[in-house]
C-alpha cells in the first residue's frame, strides 16, 4: 500500500517512527521520495528535518521537531496553490490541558516560494551527517488569521487538509485575503467562517494580557522553518559553437519565520502566549 507522503496524520507518523525507525525514501515517476537533513535550531540544538516530495500529487512536505517536542509540518500543495502549516504541541497536563494540542494555518502558496515537487524529489546529499544552515534568512511574516476553515469541507480547498489537519478539526485558520483569492478560483465559500475581531468585541484582548483563563482572546503562535530549498540555482555553459545555455545546478536554501494571530474562545487554549 502506498503511503500518502504529503498528508500522513501526525500520530500515525509518530507511531511509525517509534515502531520502525526512519522510513526509507522511494524514488521514481510519481513516487514518494524522502530526504532527511540535519539542521540547527535557534537554541543551538541539532534536529533532523524530513523533506518529502510526491511529484505525482505535486506536493511536498517538510517536518521537524523543536527542542520542546513540538512537531512542525509544512505541506505545499502546488496544484491548489495552498500552503498548510501544522503544529502539534505537547500539552501541560498539570495545567488542565490535553496530551497535545494541534493547530493548522492555511495560506495561499505563491509561486517561487519553494522549489517544485519534481525538483525536490531529485534532491540528494553527499554527506548526511552535515549540519545544514540556511544560506538566506527571509524576514519574519506576521499573519492575521481571521477566518476559520470547516474541516469537513476543507478537502475542496486542498485534499491534504483531511490528513494533515485531522487532529486540529476545530483549529484550522486562514486569512480573509487568501479566501478572496480562492473564491475567485471557484472554491465553495461555505467552508469559511469569519472569526470575531477586536473591532467586533471591544473587550477582546491579546491572550498574554488576559488574566482570565476562560475568556476569549487573540492568541499568537510563532514557528520557523529552519531549512528548506527555496530556489533553484542555474549555471551557464557554452558549446563548441559559442552558444550559451542555462541548466539547473543546485538549490538555494532559506530559513523563514511566521507569526500567526487568531481568535480563541478561551485563553486556556493559548497558555504558551503568556510565557513569551
Amino acid at each position: 500500500m502506498r503511503a500518502q507522503g504529503c498528508g500522513l496524520p501526525a500520530l500515525l507518523l509518530l507511531l511509525l517512527r517509534l515502531l520502525s525507525g526512519p522510513l526509507p525514501g522511494r524514488a521514481g515517476p510519481g513516487a514518494l521520495s524522502e530526504l532527511r537533513v540535519r539542521v540547527r535550531l535557534p537554541d543551538g540544538q541539532v534536529t533532523e528535518e524530513s523533506l518529502q516530495a510526491d511529484s505525482g500529487a505535486d506536493c511536498i512536505s517538510l517536518e521537524l521537531r523543536k527542542g520542546d517536542g513540538t512537531l512542525i509540518t509544512l505541506t505545499a500543495d502546488f496544484r491548489q496553490e495552498v500552503k498548510i502549516f501544522r503544529a502539534l504541541i505537547l500539552g501541560e497536563l498539570e495545567r488542565g490541558q490535553s496530551q497535545f494540542q494541534a493547530l493548522c494555518f492555511v495560506t495561499r502558496l505563491h509561486r517561487n516560494e519553494i522549489i517544485p515537487s519534481e525538483s525536490m524529489a531529485k534532491l540528494r546529499q553527499k554527506n548526511p551527517k552535515t549540519v545544514r544552515q540556511a544560506e538566506e534568512v527571509r524576514g519574519l511574516e506576521h499573519l492575521n488569521m481571521d477566518v476559520a476553515v470547516n474541516f469537513s469541507k476543507g478537502g475542496q480547498l486542498s485534499p491534504h487538509i483531511h490528513n494533515v489537519c485531522s487532529e486540529a478539526k476545530e483549529a484550522i485558520y486562514t486569512r480573509e485575503e487568501d479566501v478572496k483569492f480562492w473564491l475567485e478560483k471557484g472554491v465553495d465559500g461555505s467552508m469559511f467562517e469569519v472569526l470575531p475581531q477586536s473591532a467586533d468585541l471591544p473587550d477582546l484582548q491579546r491572550c498574554k494580557l488576559c488574566l482570565d483563563r476562560w475568556k476569549p482572546c487573540i492568541c499568537s503562535y510563532s514557528l520557523s522553518i529552519e531549512w528548506y530549498p527555496c530556489m533553484l540555482k542555474y549555471c551557464k555553459s557554452r558549446d563548441a559553437g559559442g552558444k550559451v545555455s542555462s541548466y539547473k545546478c543546485g538549490i538555494r536554501s532559506c530559513q523563514k519565520g511566521y507569526s500567526f494571530d487568531y481568535y480563541v474562545p478561551q485563553k486556556q487554549l493559548c497558555l504558551w502566549d503568556e510565557e513569551t
